[in-house]
């Protein structure tokens, strides 16, 4: 007996939703690491939220072909200003060096300028005519402008030297292959773990039209931990073996099996002023700006709003005209374009890389896919704690009202038409009960892009006779 007033807690009926992350990019390419003051390991993702946080870890040059990140991280970060970036830089130095013959350099204001792929390490050796020199104690190396700069230091013997002999170790980019992109895209299995973030694009500047790393993109984008989705955006190349017309690009897209519900293909390139931009590192930083705008939610297609570009162009800079009609077409054939239109340059397209084959509205509407994707992401976090519970009614219902309450907010707020979640008799056997397997139906409809809007205009005699009766 104890002869007092009681309190006790249970737990709360409804738990607190953990919704998913979007607009977040998973980028593999190459990044000149070498030059990074605090390089990132080579095929590890690493989560970067600043710009000159990735200049720190990835380094950065402005020959973008040979460099895709730094392509995307100066679309993302500089033009769009939006963050965080899952970066994997597959270039590893100690794989892809070479060694350079010994050569003379000329030496301007104390400094030898060598090419900018050169290496600060232990093959870098510098001599002033026979005598071998100390870095530290008679020159220091840095990067600066695309070159390797030695600087010959003040307190040095050799300071008045005219010319250096410098042999050194160069990194040879052409050594990366498709399987180290490949590996690279694999390492996606590694955000949660390293990141704590899933991303929900996964893109692969100047890579991502390879066949082989189309179909590795398309593959994790549908299963990543064997959990969750994304979704690959791509580009049809437009060089000399792609496609150098609005034509050749359908038939690139259908030639090469560009057709899954979560491919996002695009065509041409854009360009802003000098530089040139696969058409996909602005389209996610697009995608992101959208979400970001709409609290988080990918319910709103990115078509119709502005790109950070003042044109369409092929990869050697050859401009592109697209009418009206000709990037509908391309739209029509589950392309995403960009266009000059009333709005200025907008992205232009709606339909994912499955369209028209498959007319599944969910699969081939990019706002819709992408709202199923982050519906089923958030709702694997959020009742991941509950895996391994004891199976009882409470469990069901807490289950069920907790993701109810959360999808009527989504509702409440218009990024969803409807949705609920049951629990069906029919889709819950007895044996599964006894094998510990719940199922829950959860239907739900977002709302799809408006992408007609058609006026029917008429002349009314009656108005004419109202007017000028007296």
């Amino acid at each position: 007996m104890n002869h007092s007033v009681h309190t006790s807690e249970q737990a709360t009926a409804v738990s607190t939703p953990l919704v998913a992350e979007s607009g977040i990019p998973f980028v593999v390419g190459i990044s000149p690491v070498f030059s990074a003051s605090a390089p990132m390991k080579a095929g590890v993702p690493v989560l970067i939220t600043r710009w000159d946080e990735a200049v720190e870890k990835l380094g950065y040059s402005e020959d973008w072909k040979k460099y895709g990140l730094c392509e995307f991280m100066y679309s993302h970060f500089k033009l769009f200003s939006l963050q965080p970036v899952i970066f994997c830089n597959v270039l590893d130095v100690a794989k892809v060096k070479t060694a350079a013959d010994a050569a003379d350099f000329a030496i301007k204001d104390h400094k030898a300028v060598l090419p900018f792929e050169a290496l600060i390490d232990e093959t870098l050796v510098v001599k002033a005519g026979d005598t071998a020199l100390s870095s530290g104690t008679d020159y220091d190396c840095y990067y600066s402008n695309e070159t390797l700069i030695v600087e010959l230091l003040s307190d040095s013997t050799s300071y008045g030297a005219q010319s250096l002999n410098i042999s050194y170790s160069k990194v040879d980019v052409t050594k990366v292959t498709t399987a180290d992109i490949a590996a690279g895209i694999e390492s996606v299995e590694l955000c949660l773990t390293k990141c704590g973030i899933i991303p929900d694009e996964m893109l692969s500047p100047g890579y991502s039209s390879n066949a082989s790393i189309a179909a590795a993109m398309t593959a994790k984008a549908a299963n990543i931990n064997g959990l969750f989705h994304a979704k690959a955006l791509k580009d049809i190349p437009c060089g000399k073996d792609g496609a150098l017309t609005y034509s050749e690009a359908i038939e690139y897209k259908n030639k090469n099996n560009f057709t899954d519900k979560d491919d996002i293909i695009c065509w041409p390139m854009v360009k802003l002023d000098n530089r040139i931009f696969h058409l996909t590192s602005q389209l996610a930083g697009l995608i992101a700006q959208t979400d970001t705008e709409n609290g988080g939610v990918p319910y709103e297609s990115p078509s119709n709003k502005a790109l950070k570009c003042n044109g369409l162009c092929l990869e050697g800079g050859t401009e592109v005209d697209l009418t009206l009609a000709e990037a509908n077409l391309l739209n029509s054939n589950g392309i995403i374009t960009a266009l000059n239109f009333v709005n200025g340059w907008c992205v232009w397209g709606n339909y994912t890389g499955c369209y028209p084959s498959n007319t599944d509205i969910k699969d081939h509407f990019l706002p819709i896919g992408r709202m199923f994707g982050w519906v089923a992401n958030s709702l694997i976090k959020t009742f991941w704690s509950k895996l391994d519970k004891p199976m009882t009614r409470r469990l069901v219902d807490n289950i069920v009202d907790t993701a109810n309450i959360w999808l009527n907010g989504l509702v409440g707020q218009e990024y969803l038409l409807g949705a609920r979640v049951e629990c069906l008799e029919s889709e819950n056997p007895l044996s599964n009960l006894m094998a510990g397997i719940i199922k829950l139906h959860i239907y739900l409809t977002p709302p799809s892009p408006s992408q007609e809007i058609d006026f029917v205009l008429e002349y009314d005699a009656s108005y004419l006779e109202k007017a000028l009766t007296m």
